[in-house]
């Protein structure tokens, strides 16, 4: 009984070693990204000029938004002190040492002192109009990326597939599998990096979106706090007045 037993092992490891020895090998993948990038084709040079351009739009768009969102917390209670002493140049001067757009548009009205409020309202507008346009520049671009980038990819990939099954129509009766599974491994890498890079612009706009919404409400509300300096009453028609 005891030998049938260690027969019946041996026999066990040798039908186990023998179904190892059937299956058939996994391959790891050891591609780097540069050498998957190549697998993608053409289409993957246009995907990584289309993120250049995002990454510069974003970054140009971040600085701008940056510089625009400095400025001092008691900039208005400064330029009300110098209007109401009548020092309109060291108003303008002061606005001046801010680049950003809320005091671009205080210095436009400082400009417009002497006309009808109508008119110095109508100026700030439109001043503001411009520097909304101003921080929206490029952000149509963004989106289009964000849009057209998995789109490409998905050319990629159905291009990719086109080739994979005209090569095994080319093949005849000798029809490889690895000709349909290399291309579509090919076809995916562009579908990868479209997504990749359509992402990251999406973000990045949506982002840039919310950040410029919060300046636009800051001139939003240093205009109405400007035209509100101006209906207040002088100190000498205050003085005027109480006596």
């Amino acid at each position: 009984m005891l030998f049938n037993l260690l027969q019946t092992g041996i026999d066990t490891t040798a039908a186990l070693t023998a179904a190892q020895t059937a299956l058939p090998q996994q391959q790891e993948m050891h591609y780097s990204f540069l050498e998957m990038a190549a697998k993608g084709g053409w289409l993957m040079i246009v995907l990584l000029v289309l993120s250049i351009i995002a990454l510069y739009i974003f970054g140009k768009k971040w600085w701008l938004i940056h510089q625009a969102s400095k400025i001092d917390k008691n900039f208005i209670n400064d330029i009300r002190d110098y209007i109401h002493d009548g020092k309109i140049k060291s108003a303008i001067s002061l606005c001046d040492r801010y680049d950003s757009p809320s005091a671009r548009l205080v210095e436009k009205g400082i400009e417009r002192i002497g006309r009808p409020l109508s008119d110095i309202q109508t100026a700030v507008e439109n001043m503001g109009n411009v520097e909304v346009s101003r921080l929206e520049k490029g952000l149509p671009m963004l989106a289009t990326i964000a849009g057209g980038a998995p789109m490409i990819g998905f050319l990629g990939t159905v291009l990719g597939m086109v080739q994979a099954f005209f090569n095994m129509s080319q093949a005849g009766n000798n029809i490889d599998i690895t000709l349909l599974s290399g291309g579509i491994y090919t076809a995916m890498i562009t579908t990868v990096g479209g997504l990749i890079v359509g992402i990251l612009a999406y973000f990045g706009y949506n982002y840039l979106v919310a950040q410029i919404s919060n300046i636009v409400f800051k001139m939003e509300s240093t205009t109405i706090d400007f035209m509100d300096l101006l209906h207040e009453p002088s100190d000498e028609e205050i003085e005027a007045i109480e006596k």
